[in-house]
Formats: C-alpha cells, structure tokens, sequence
C-alpha cells in the first residue's frame, strides 16, 4: 500500500502529505467529509483512506485507522527486509489517528464496515477481487452479461481463474447464449478443464461475481468503475439463491440450444419475439441478449419475412398467432401465415441460423 500516490502525493498511508493528514483527520474525527474536499488531496482515495459515501456519493467516509493500519503492516511483513524501519512510524502514525477517532465517536459508516464496501476505481477492484481469489477454497459462481466475451475480457481473469484451479477450487458460470457463439471462451474453457462448469440463458442479470458463498461483487454504476463487495450473509445468501434459479434453468454449454418446434424460426429469433410481445423496443431486447442493435434488427426482418408480417403491429399478431408470445400452444396448432394473406401455409424450409 505504502508508495503509491500521484506526482503531487509521492508517498505512502504512512507518510501522509500535510493536507492529506488534515483531510483525513477531519473525516476520523467528523465521520465523513464532502467530496470537494478531498480534491487538492488524491492520495487519500489512491490510498484507499476514503471511500464514497454508498448513502451519498458527493461524501467520503474514512477507512478506520485501525483497517489501514493492518493492511499497511500486511504489505510490510511481504516485503519485510526493505520495510521494517517504517513498522514503527507507522504504529505511532495510526495510534494517533485512532486517538482522534475515540475523541469524538461516530456511527461506524457501512462503506468500510465487514458487510458493505464501496470500491472505487478499477485498481482497487482488481485488488479486492485477487484479496477474495486468494481467500478461496471451495467455490466460485458468477455471471457474465453482455454476449461475446472478448479476448481482453477472458485475459484480465485468467490469472485468477488459474490460481483457484490450481487449488481445487469448483467454478461455475452463467452468460447469454449468444456467448456461445465466442471463440476466446471456447478456448479458455478448453483450458480451464473439468474445473469450470458453464451455462447459457436467452437474458442473465448484471455481472456477479461469489466466492465461497461468503462475499459478492456487483457493479456500482453502469461504467463499472465501481463495485460494491458485500458481505453481509442475508444479501450474500439472496445472490447465491437468485444464481442457483437461474442455474438451474440454463442450458449446459455442451448441450445444444432447444428446438423452437417452428421451422425457419430459431432459438433466439423465438427470444426476440417473446421480448417484442412484452412491448419492449429494438435497444432495450438487445441489450437483454447481448446482441448489437443491427443484428437485432436483422433478426426481426427474418421474423417478418418469415411469419409474413409487413409491419411491426402486424408482426406482433403473428407472433400471437405462432404461440411465440410465450403463451402456451400445442405444437399442432402451430401454424404460419403465407406472406400476404390471412391463410396459413407450411413454412419455408429452415436457414439454419442460431
């Protein structure tokens, strides 16, 4: 921890700058201070001495004098033949600011209690994801949203990925279907082995990451340069249940996908339809299945062409007519209009897409 800091801030949790020891002073014994006030002084955050407010962003919350003092002495003992000078300077430097602390006492913040912690910054959500990986021994479960997984994506884990396979540990995985469709997960998979087990769904929910059944990372803000890492066990144990439902209703990736029982009509052209019933527009269905907004659309001109819809309202009783509205029909009655005209006809022979 000691070390890092900007070009202005080159020093460690130890060292404080004289503005960042008044910043931090005011938040120990305040509780919290505005964001605007740790501004002149980034090392605080770098440091992870403040952490935003989950109540209210625009505050800061300080890490306790003593949680820092831990992971100070942590990173020390690691490399204990170039740090032992500094033990004691750090000891009294953090005896004084938990000294402030008992001065004036304050509600413990939930940002930096055991069961809530906002993670800010890419940086500090790597480090708090290796912390979790290497505290590990059992299990792992998460879910991957948003379709292909990119060559970077599966890279940035991999070492993660590996440690815990080294140890035994059990990984499973949920993503979208259309992941399936990746070539980079195909191959980390591969490599993976028998260690990892993954499923597909037409939608999963946002990203999830669990280990242990003990502590949970979620995103914070849709740019995912934040994270929440809980462990409180009430919300930990709801994630576990919404995963293993959602687990249970995937299909194994060495299964193929379900046919739709209506040819020319594929597994995720029956998705889309049963998204376009329920109202929802061409971005919002894409989003859901991981899918870019054109291929979307491409896929919808295929429903219309196949179902012979020349409109989106007329589209939309076609699909009620073809039972891919997700109201339940018997495969008999299945049948699909002619282009054109109210009958119904056989469909055309099926083009074999996913």
């Amino acid at each position: 921890m000691a070390g890092h800091g900007t070009d202005e801030h080159p020093h460690g949790a130890d060292r404080l700058c004289e503005a960042g020891d008044r910043v931090y002073s005011r938040a120990v014994r305040r509780g919290r201070v505005p964001r605007r006030d740790a501004e002149p002084v980034p090392c605080l955050l770098e440091l992870a001495l403040l952490h935003p407010d989950p109540d209210d962003m625009e505050w800061l919350v300080p890490t306790s004098p003593q949680e820092v003092m831990t992971r100070l002495l942590r990173g020390m003992y690691d490399e204990i033949s170039a740090s032992q000078r500094r033990v004691g300077s750090a000891v009294e430097a953090f005896e004084r600011y938990a000294g402030l602390g008992r001065q004036v006492p304050s509600a413990p913040s939930p940002a930096e209690g055991p069961a809530i912690r906002v993670l800010d910054g890419l940086a500090r959500i790597q480090a708090a994801m290796d912390e979790a990986t290497k505290a590990c021994t059992t299990e792992v479960l998460t879910v991957q949203p948003g379709g292909i997984r990119r060559e970077h994506e599966l890279s940035e884990g991999l070492h993660r990925a590996l440690a815990l396979r080294g140890r035994g540990v059990r990984m499973r995985d949920l993503y979208t279907h259309v992941a399936r469709h990746g070539q980079g997960l195909l191959t980390y998979l591969e490599l993976m082995g028998d260690a990892v087990e993954a499923r597909t769904l037409d939608e999963v929910i946002d990203r999830l990451i669990l280990f242990d059944r003990t502590v949970a990372f979620i995103p914070a803000n849709s740019e995912r340069t934040m994270a929440l890492e809980l462990r409180h066990p009430a919300l930990v144990g709801y994630l576990v249940t919404v995963f293993e439902r959602l687990w249970r209703l995937a299909i194994p990736l060495t299964a193929p996908l379900p046919d739709t029982g209506i040819e020319g009509i594929s597994h995720r052209e029956q998705s889309i339809a049963a998204l376009l019933a329920e109202g929802h527009q061409d971005a919002v269905i894409a989003e859901r299945l991981g899918i870019s907004v054109r291929t979307c659309r491409a896929h919808i001109a295929r429903l219309s062409e196949t179902l012979g819809a020349a409109s989106r309202t007329q589209l939309g009783v076609r699909i009620a007519q073809a039972g891919l509205d997700g109201t339940p029909r018997s495969a008999a009655s299945v049948r699909l209009p002619e282009q054109g005209s109210p009958d119904v006809r056989a469909p055309a022979p099926p083009r074999g897409r996913s």
